[in-house]
């Protein structure tokens, strides 16, 4: 192998590193798999979820269940930043 020759794995993850976009990746995966991690009834109730500064924002469409998140938002945390593998997210923002 040549000097300059690196796996490709590498130096993507050298990229993402150098732009600071791993955030940004994990943040995504969070997002696709929200259905999975909160289960299809929050999903099926939730929308517009965006992440600013590791806050989660996410809009619920019912205010008995925005209450009901409001009491589970502690474990919906570790969820979330369990399937993340660290603390990615340090709070949610029920709208």
């Amino acid at each position: 192998m040549k000097p300059n020759d690196r796996p490709l794995g590498d130096v993507i993850r050298e990229i993402m590193k150098k732009y600071r976009l791993e955030d940004h990746l994990e943040e995504t995966n969070l997002v696709e798999n929200w259905s999975k991690i909160c289960g299809s009834m929050i999903a099926s109730h939730t929308s517009g979820l965006r992440f600013k500064d590791h806050v989660l924002f996410v809009k619920v469409d019912s205010a008995a269940l925005r209450q009901e998140l409001q009491y589970m938002k502690e474990e919906l945390l570790e969820k979330l930043n369990r399937s993340a593998g660290r603390d990615l997210i340090r709070d949610i923002v029920l709208r």
